[in-house]
């Protein structure tokens, strides 16, 4: 099962038999990862060794560490991909364009998808989400219920890669780009906004995959026009 390793990046080589480990099926979501004294025994490595593998297993978002109950293969990796791309962002200065930019992307093909896969419980959970943006009277409920709307199709797109990039773009904005949405505090933007959220939501329940990617550009388009204004 473990094999002892070589001494030239040592941690490393731990990483790489985990994760060709879980590649090959030997280790299966929820597993529990051998105590750190018999991974030293295992590998014939130092603790610092294993300490290091992981740690960087769980920046790769592989492994979930519990305190005083050991180290476990992740069941769900929704949110995974936030710290190392988060790190990436920061070190190569990433701006708020670029994210709105891989957000249009992301959601252009998702909307289609979520046309053809859309539960009719997920057509009712979008229609409630519409009921309450229309309602909504503070900025506050009004930023959490267009995030629900978001996320609600990537949801119903039933697509779980596209889910994990998506949570991580969306944990990037929220963590360095707080007051994104401050552009649109004015009433003619926001009536712009909801205008856009409602055409997204009508060419979805009417099952038109185009109508529903181009609302979704038009949506973009207006969001990365007065972004970069």
């Amino acid at each position: 099962m473990f094999k002892p390793v070589e001494n030239k990046r040592v941690y490393q080589q731990v990483v790489d038999q985990i994760q060709n480990m879980i590649f090959d099926g030997s280790l299966k979501a929820g597993d529990k990862l051998p105590a750190e004294r018999d991974m030293v025994k295992l590998f014939k490595v130092s603790r610092t060794s294993i300490r290091e593998a992981v740690r960087a297993l769980d920046i790769l978002g592989l492994v979930e560490c519990r305190q005083g109950d050991g180290n476990f293969i992740r069941k769900e990796f929704d949110t995974g991909l936030f710290e190392p791309l988060s790190v990436m962002f920061k070190l190569h200065n990433g701006n708020a364009l670029e994210l709105f930019k891989v957000r249009k992307m992301l959601e252009i093909e998702a909307v289609a998808l979520a046309v053809e896969q859309i539960t009719n419980a997920q057509r009712n959970e979008l229609k409630f989400i519409m009921e309450r943006l229309a309602k909504a009277d503070t900025e506050e409920k009004k930023v959490k219920l267009d995030a629900e709307f978001h996320f609600k199709i990537i949801e119903a797109s039933n697509n779980y890669l596209l889910k994990c990039f998506y949570n991580a773009v969306s944990s990037i904005m929220k963590s360095f780009i707080s007051d994104a949405r401050k552009i649109f505090l004015k009433a003619e933007k926001m009536n712009k906004l909801s205008e856009l959220h409602k055409d997204i939501y009508e060419a979805i329940i009417s099952g038109d995959p185009d109508k529903a990617k181009e609302s979704i550009q038009k949506h973009f388009d207006f969001v990365i026009e007065n972004f970069e204004k």
